[in-house]
């Protein structure tokens, strides 16, 4: 291992890791605004924009672990977001549907929601973002084998 490139790759992580939450921040807060935690909101945007969601698969899906989805599908389920629906094939499977009130409030702030995201990542050009989304995407794929 050569030690210039070790100390490189400990820089490209914390600075990645600096980006990430300062941009997480920014977003985090916005949603706090609906009277959302960032996990309702990605349950709610997930329902709206890939429609109904097996309960066991939803974690996978946001990168949240399964124990905790059961609490923040009760808690949007409470607030009239979401309801379960048992699956009519297999009994052992439960969806998550996105309800008439939760889809009139998703699209109530997702524009919002894109604006704040889009002024977030606009200090990189287009081709700055394509750029970096495909090294992080790249990134990403290679520690998969690990």
């Amino acid at each position: 291992m050569n030690i210039e490139d070790s100390k490189q790759s400990l820089k490209l992580f914390i600075v990645l890791s600096r980006a990430f939450r300062a941009v997480n921040e920014h977003a985090n807060k916005l949603i706090q605004t609906y009277g959302l935690n960032p996990t309702e909101f990605a349950v709610l945007e997930l329902l709206y924009h890939k429609g109904d969601q097996p309960l066991q698969q939803i974690g996978g899906k946001i990168l949240l672990a399964s124990g905790s989805i059961t609490y923040v599908v009760d808690k949007l389920e409470d607030k009239g977001y979401l309801q379960r629906v048992a699956c009519p094939n297999d009994r052992r499977v439960t969806f998550a549907q996105i309800t008439e009130s939760g889809k009139e409030f998703i699209e109530s702030v997702f524009p919002e929601h894109e604006r704040k995201i889009h002024e977030l990542m606009s200090g990189l050009s287009s081709e700055e973002k394509d750029t970096a989304i495909e090294l992080l995407k790249k990134l990403g794929l290679s520690v998969s084998k690990y």
